[in-house]
């Protein structure tokens, strides 16, 4: 495993190869770091949703996780959501921090800061 980034490919490649000025590799550079991951999470509609609910009512990943949690300690039958958290913890951990994922059922896109 390597530790450069796709930044660092990508800028190996433009200094190596060029463009025709600097304003091209600006308008690039700007449409590279807007861009979204290659590799998203892909989780179901169900879980987008709620991510989508937590977000609009300002809450965090630690109540998430504090939820699932709790339901191991009180044998409770949760929700099928915090079911699937509770089985994909760190699928559902990447799709909140890149506030990004494809939903499973119907391979569109989701974008957090759209629903801000």
């Amino acid at each position: 495993m390597s530790n450069e980034t796709k930044r660092d490919v990508y800028d190996e490649i433009v200094n190596e190869f060029g463009f025709p000025n600097d304003e091209d590799y600006k308008q690039l550079m700007e449409r590279y770091d807007a861009a979204i991951p290659d590799d998203l999470p892909v989780i179901p509609k169900a879980v987008g949703e709620y991510i989508k609910n937590l977000w609009k009512y300002h809450r965090d990943l630690v109540d998430v996780f504090g939820m699932v949690r709790d339901l191991g300690i009180t044998r409770t039958e949760p929700n099928g959501v915090l079911i699937w958290v509770a089985h994909n913890t760190d699928t559902f951990a990447r799709a909140w921090v890149l506030e990004a994922w494809i939903v499973e059922e119907t391979g569109e896109i989701v974008k957090l800061e759209a629903e801000k």
